[in-house]
């Protein structure tokens, strides 16, 4: 009998999982409760495409580090596959993965929507963040042939992250938004007298669109 693919959707709770990882067991997402962290997917071990996508995460660790966020990868090879993978990686491209690697099954897998139809049992390329209470804030889905921009997933990261401590949104290309800079949105009225007075207490183009500094 096929197995149903149960993929979350955004404010979904992540899936509680027991995993195999190169840094050992964990529970997920149970051992990470109270913190953010960004859970990502790759085809397979031992591949450019993905290869390059480690160097680019692991780049960028003290960036998330900074934010309090935890960093995981995870595909469908076994953990021997990852630990010779990490091994060649800090061997031939003198970067040591310091972050965990999740030896996945298809019943993991499944769980989080990242077999590739079509494409045999190799994961596709996936990105879950999700927030102190375990809940899934984003979801990014990737081909196999394209690589990922991690500098995207780190300002993606940071924004809900701000949104969330702020009460406020984020505009397009935050903090570099053609508009209005690094400047961010506030909740627009939910009232007219509210409505009629925004513009007063507040920058903005409009009742509705309203802005300030962090």
């Amino acid at each position: 009998m096929e197995e149903k693919v149960n993929m979350p959707l955004l404010g979904d709770a992540f899936p509680e999982m027991e995993v195999v990882t190169t840094h050992g067991p964990m529970n997920l997402p149970s051992d990470l409760k109270g913190q953010w962290f960004v859970l990502f997917s790759h085809p397979a071990d031992f591949t450019p495409v993905c290869t390059t996508e480690f160097v680019g995460f692991q780049s960028r660790i003290k960036q998330f580090e900074e934010m309090g966020v935890k960093l995981i990868g995870m595909s469908v090879d076994q953990v021997f596959s990852h630990i010779k993978w990490v091994e060649w990686i800090k061997d031939n491209l003198d970067t040591e993965i310091t972050f965990p690697v999740v030896a996945a099954n298809d019943s993991i897998a499944n769980k989080l929507g990242m077999l590739h139809p079509g494409k045999g049992t190799n994961t596709v390329r996936a990105v879950f963040v999700v927030d102190p209470e375990a809940k899934v804030r984003l979801v990014l889905y990737y081909p196999q042939e394209i690589g990922r921009n991690m500098d995207e997933i780190v300002r993606a990261t940071k924004a809900l992250i701000t949104s969330d401590e702020n009460a406020v949104a984020t505009p397009a290309n935050w903090p570099e938004n053609e508009l209005i800079g690094n400047r961010v949105i506030i909740p627009p009225p939910k009232s007219q007298a509210d409505a009629a007075v925004a513009l007063s207490k507040n920058d903005g183009y409009d009742w509705w669109f309203c802005h300030r500094e962090l």
